[in-house]
């Protein structure tokens, strides 16, 4: 039995991996501040005598030095994911991302716990020139707050990797889909149509191309990682091989919820500044491991969409 440390445990990701974990027969502290993670998620974590909850602030560097003591490694999941918005208060990707996540790499030093796996994101690719995109594509000009705090995340773990022993797992995730999923596309068309189901507002023009992962096929590329790559540091595109369109995923939701408004599009090919017109990742990398996507897109949209309605109450908690 390992002990395991996971920030953000009390969110969407978190939550499964916390679930995962203890099914494996580990123990494991979920660390959360409570900010967009919801204990209800823990409830079945919170049965097992295997299982601990701390609530503290990875900005505050000396409760996450506690709380890591006696861990064997570390999934660094916790983030401001409040990508769409992050130009209405730019030091909030700086202090949860980019500042959390040295917190976590100088708090794991001090106790050392030489093994981490970080939550990236494909947005630290920007738009790229080729598509699919693999992790070893230039990076161009950062244009989301969101993502350059990602990058400069990987930038320390990556430099803790070289200066100090670590061995570190960077995983750079398209959107993620599933079970306790709480903000993104689907959440918010769904949340519109309970208002007003004969009309919608869609950021954008429609045309947007994006790829999604299914939350339990994103758990299962992690942990091949991680069994099978061994270098000091290990970096994987998780994400599925296809992609839709907005337009696609907004007619898969409107079907299942037998409804048919009217669009108002904002306009542009961006839903917002920062916003890739086309995301798809190449995954070659992690499929050579013999990982591959089990659910495809559009389930996920589907089955993401039938836990929103089952579970109204993670609408009005994040009202």
């Amino acid at each position: 039995m390992k002990r395991y440390f996971v920030t953000g445990g009390a969110g969407f990701i978190g939550s499964h991996l916390v679930d995962r974990l203890l099914s494996q027969g580990h123990a494991v502290t979920a660390f959360d501040n409570l900010s967009s993670g919801q204990l209800r998620f823990l409830e079945r974590a919170r049965a097992s005598d295997r299982f601990e909850l701390v609530e503290g602030d990875l900005c505050d560097a000396d409760s996450v030095a506690r709380a890591v003591r006696g861990h064997d490694a570390v999934f660094h999941l916790a983030a401001n994911a409040d990508v769409r918005f992050g130009l209405e208060h730019p030091d909030k990707d700086l202090r949860n991302n980019t500042i959390a996540t040295f917190n976590v790499l100088e708090a794991m030093r001090l106790a050392e716990i030489k093994t981490v796996a970080f939550a990236s994101t494909g947005s630290v690719y920007g738009e790229p020139e080729v598509i699919p995109t693999p992790e070893d594509c230039p990076f161009p000009v950062q244009t989301s707050l969101y993502g350059a705090s990602k990058l400069a995340g990987e930038g320390l773990i990556c430099a803790y990797a070289a200066g100090f022993g670590f061995r570190t797992y960077i995983f750079r995730f398209v959107s993620i889909l599933g079970d306790r999923y709480s903000h993104g596309h689907v959440f918010d068309f769904y949340r519109k149509l309970r208002i007003d189901p004969t009309q919608i507002e869609v950021l954008g023009d429609g045309t947007q191309r994006k790829s999604y992962l299914f939350v339990h096929d994103c758990l299962d590329a992690i942990f091949t990682a991680m069994q099978g790559s061994h270098e000091p540091v290990n970096i994987f595109n998780l994400g599925h091989d296809s992609y839709c369109c907005v337009d696609d995923s907004l007619s898969w939701i409107c079907r299942e919820l037998g409804v048919s408004p009217q669009r108002r599009y904002t306009g542009g090919k961006r839903g917002w500044v920062g916003d890739s017109p086309f995301i798809l990742l190449e995954t070659k990398k992690i499929k050579s491991l013999g990982w591959s996507a089990k659910v495809e897109i559009p389930d996920a949209v589907v089955r993401t969409l039938r836990y929103l309605r089952e579970n109204q109450w993670l609408l009005e908690e994040r009202a």
